[in-house]
This record gives C-alpha cells, sequence and structure tokens, in this order.
C-alpha cells in the first residue's frame, strides 16, 4: 500500500513527463535504456523491475497525450484498473491509501498526482510553448502565465526569434 502525497509526486510526475527530450532536434528516451530506467526507477522508490518500467512508460505516454490535448483524460483509465483505495485515518485528517500491485504503484502514482494536479492546480500542468521542445512545466508562479519549461533555455530561444523576425520584417518594409 501506499500514502497518496503531494509536491514531491508532483515533481517526479514532472520528471516523467520530461524523460522525453528534444536534443539536437531528435526526441530522446530516457527511459529506452533498461538499466538507465532501472536507476531512474529505483532513485524515485521503484523497486527496478522490467515490469515495472513497462507500466511507467505505458502511463507516461498516455499521460503526456493527455496533457498535451491529445488524448481524453478517460485514457487513462486502464492505468487504475483493479486499483483500490482505503481510508487512514489520524490525528492529522485523513489520508488515503493505494491498494495496487507493486509493478504498477509507479504508474499509478504518476496518474494519481497528475488528477492531483488537476484538481488543485488546474491548467498549471502544460507543454512547454516553444513548439520544437516537448518538455512539460508546472506553473506555480502567482499569475499563472509561465509559458516555458526554462526560461533559460527556450524562453530566451524564442524571445530572440520573435527579436529577429521584428528586425528582419522591419528591414524588408
Amino acid at each position: 500500500m501506499m500514502v497518496v502525497s503531494g509536491r514531491e509526486q508532483q515533481d517526479v510526475l514532472l520528471e516523467l513527463l520530461n524523460s522525453t527530450p528534444v536534443v539536437n532536434g531528435v526526441t530522446q528516451d530516457q527511459l529506452a535504456d533498461p538499466e538507465a530506467a532501472r536507476s531512474w526507477q529505483q532513485t524515485h522508490g521503484g523497486n527496478g523491475t522490467a515490469g515495472e518500467r513497462r507500466h511507467l512508460l505505458q502511463a507516461r505516454d498516455a499521460l503526456q497525450d493527455v496533457v498535451r490535448g491529445g488524448r481524453p483524460a478517460t485514457s487513462l483509465a486502464s492505468l487504475l484498473k483493479d486499483v483500490t483505495s482505503h481510508p487512514h485515518l489520524s490525528s492529522a485528517g485523513v489520508s488515503w491509501e493505494v491498494d495496487t500491485p507493486a509493478e504498477r504503484r509507479m504508474a499509478v502514482e504518476a496518474v494519481l498526482a497528475w488528477s492531483e494536479l488537476q484538481e488543485t492546480m488546474p491548467g498549471r500542468l502544460r507543454p512547454c510553448a516553444n513548439p520544437e521542445c516537448q518538455l512539460f512545466l508546472i506553473d506555480r508562479s502567482k499569475t499563472n502565465k509561465a509559458r516555458w519549461c526554462s526560461m533559460a533555455v527556450c524562453g530566451n530561444r524564442m524571445k530572440a526569434r520573435r527579436h529577429y523576425q521584428r528586425t528582419r520584417d522591419g528591414a524588408a518594409g
């Protein structure tokens, strides 16, 4: 059993979603190599098995599509098949313990972290606004206007492109 948590699980979800970056114009899958995936899984509390990796990759791919708007959220239902939760009462209040097979735990946690973000911070998990980037961001700013996975990388690139386009268009006109 696992207890569903907050920000830490959101950060792991973001790392999972961002495990397919574009490097020199080519999409890289940081979890494609079984050894690299095992290390990632173990670093994030998993057991590192091939079965766990298979479920994690299914969850990642589905969640990426859902966040990008390519699939409806209902497409995540199969990832939660046969998962149950039970209330746990303590002096801090009620928490929910999720019961799922060990090899599916990380995938289920990713879906639950996505769901929590949808509920508590709707619209804050989104793709980077750079069309050449495949990364995601969680906008924790007050204004909810963050657009880039990284201001230092994508933000500066996109601003430089717009500036170049404006100066080029101005010189041509």
